[in-house]
């Protein structure tokens, strides 16, 4: 295992459908990531069906919070993909055998974490993405990519990342682009998560049923919060047009239930504190009203609070 570390300099960081997608997307045949999981450090097989049905298998890496911190000395890029929620105490187990000279980058729905990780880090730099690229699991290591999508990366705080892992970040995913800034990238796909993710929830609809006009006035208003709010953090949005890139993903993925609904629909905790809940977070620290952000959070919590202990 000592000398598939070696070759390593990428870590992920959570192995959910998003990652295990990353994985492959990086894999290459001399080198490939490895994954820092709650398993025991092991070798695992696998399995990726690709948008062409096309089925391949590879052996991965696996560490461990508990794995001896001399296997983390190679590693200098670690991307985060665990749900928001997760990412504060998932960094914080393995931060201390990361290298200074280690880089992280964040890459998960909503927003807040950045703000705890940033004050975590031991002389690493950060960077934050978000991607609509789309993968269901289909076992505990066999994810199936069920669409293609854009991926936007860029820096927050320094040491800035390595030019070379940088191309080989951009290199390997598709469609994917450095954007600096960064955060106007995430509050733009946060304004889509905002008003799709609770609705679909909420009303246990797929996507397209939200062109219906009776959610029109709903969707409308949390972007229009959410646009006020981004500003008062720095951060022009186009309003109209950010609105009709809602109608424009409702219709596109017509068919697709969000993750807010299957978390909701499998009982499971849901990213809304860090989708509609930052919007009111914020909305609070800058004295502004987020009403409609706030009642879609509430009624989710409401919601979670049936199934969650």
């Amino acid at each position: 295992m000592g000398q598939l570390l070696n070759k390593t300099a990428i870590a992920i960081l959570g192995a959910g459908a998003v990652g295990q997608l990353i994985y492959q997307q990086l894999r290459t045949d001399a080198d490939a990531p490895l994954f820092i999981t709650r398993e025991s450090e092991q070798q695992q097989t696998v399995t990726f069906t690709a948008l062409d049905g096309q089925v391949t298998e590879s052996t991965a890496t696996l560490l461990c919070a508990h794995s001896d911190p001399s296997l983390f000395e190679h590693i200098r890029l670690v991307i985060v993909c665990v749900k928001a929620y997760q990412v504060g105490d998932a960094l914080k187990s393995v931060i201390d055998k990361l290298p200074k000279e280690s880089h992280i980058l964040l890459l998960h729905n909503g927003m807040g974490p950045h703000l705890e990780v940033a004050g975590q880090l031991r002389g690493q730099g950060l960077s934050l993405g978000t991607t609509s690229q789309a993968a269901l699991k289909q076992g505990r290591w066999h994810i199936v990519q069920t669409g293609s999508g854009s991926t936007q990366l860029g820096p927050l705080t320094t040491p800035n990342m390595g030019r070379e892992l940088k191309s080989r970040l951009l290199d390997a995913i598709p469609g994917s682009q450095w954007c600096e800034p960064i955060l106007p990238s995430l509050w733009h796909k946060l304004a889509i998560n905002a008003a799709i993710n609770p609705l679909t929830a909420i009303h246990n609809c797929n996507n397209g049923a939200l062109a219906q006009m009776q959610y029109r006035q709903q969707i409308s208003g949390v972007v229009s919060e959410l646009v006020s709010v981004a500003a008062a953090d720095g951060v022009k949005l186009d309003e109209s047009a950010l609105i009709n890139r809602v109608y424009e993903v409702i219709s596109l993925t017509a068919a697709n239930f969000s993750s807010m609904h299957q978390d909701i629909a499998n009982k499971r905790k849901t990213e809304i504190e860090s989708i509609n809940g930052f919007v009111v977070q914020r909305a609070k620290q800058h004295e502004l009203s987020a009403k409609l952000n706030q009642d879609l959070l509430l009624r989710v919590k409401e919601i979670e609070s049936a199934y969650l202990i």
